[in-house]
């Protein structure tokens, strides 16, 4: 007889099979993006976004507008993938292995834990508290939750940290595109660039919810810090943190070598003896 563990299981699988599927495209696509850029490009001149202004936010330019529209799958035109330019030391989720970063000197990594939702995911706090790189690729909610009760909860979380009391803040951008629904999977998603106080945060959610199933599979990311560095930040913190979960399917940087440090960071990539 089959039993209700065996569905659940099995639409798992399916969710599993469907965000993979939804990841490796968003791979493919900036991937073919940095490709395009760089055949073109050969300057070496790196990713100047100062005069860039978003496709889909009017109100912002420069590498904030970059990083917006990337954050809401409009990849910019990179010249050249994004890296950390002061590595420090690397984490690796304890129960996700595939969930590994190279963060950057200054800045202190934590696994996110929260019992209500029973996340996989990573707070990347710089050691000062001002600046945060929040990521949780997956995390359960209820059913009776909505794609902006989920933004909320995240949007309130970044306003606590920071003790702000959650008035007087400006929306600059927000994305509310319309919900997708395939073979019984329905995915909405949403997104908030917004300035509070003397900082700046962006936040978005990603939320599946697979008919059958009691509970909504929900993605989400904070990426906050000072107004006056945000430009900063996103070109040097946010992308590159965001792009080496692009790198390959388990989640870390590539190490042909095997000798402790990425290839994007290894002067011989090939040479276990040179670092």
């Amino acid at each position: 007889m089959m039993t209700f563990q065996f569905l659940i299981d099995v639409h798992l699988q399916l969710l599993i099979n469907t965000i993979m599927k939804s990841t490796k495209l968003l791979i493919f696509i900036l991937i073919a993006s940095v490709i395009i850029s760089c055949s073109s490009d050969n300057n070496n001149k790196g990713n100047d976004f100062t005069n860039f202004n978003s496709q889909i936010c009017n109100t912002i330019t420069g590498p904030t507008a970059a990083y917006w529209d990337y954050a809401n799958g409009v990849p910019p035109p990179f010249n050249e993938v994004p890296i950390l330019s002061n590595p420090g030391s690397q984490f690796i989720h304890s129960q996700q292995p595939y969930l590994g970063l190279i963060i950057p000197q200054g800045y202190t990594a934590f696994e996110d834990q929260n019992p209500q939702t029973l996340p996989l995911g990573v707070n990347v706090i710089r050691n000062d508290n001002a600046v945060v790189w929040r990521y949780v690729p997956l995390a359960s909610f209820p059913n009776n939750f909505s794609v902006n009760d989920i933004l909320a909860t995240e949007i309130n979380g970044m306003f606590n940290f920071y003790g702000f009391n959650g008035t007087n803040f400006e929306v600059l951008c927000q994305n509310n595109p319309p919900p997708t629904i395939e073979l019984g999977i329905k995915r909405t998603f949403s997104s908030r660039l917004i300035r509070f106080g003397n900082f700046t945060g962006l936040v978005w959610v990603s939320v599946v919810q697979v008919e059958g199933l009691p509970t909504l599979s929900v993605s989400s990311s904070v990426s906050s810090g000072p107004t006056n560095e945000f430009n900063n930040l996103a070109m040097d913190v946010f992308l590159p943190l965001s792009f080496q979960l692009l790198v390959n399917e388990s989640g870390t940087l590539s190490d042909r070598d095997g000798d402790g440090v990425p290839d994007v960071y290894d002067s011989e990539p090939d040479n276990p003896n040179v670092h």
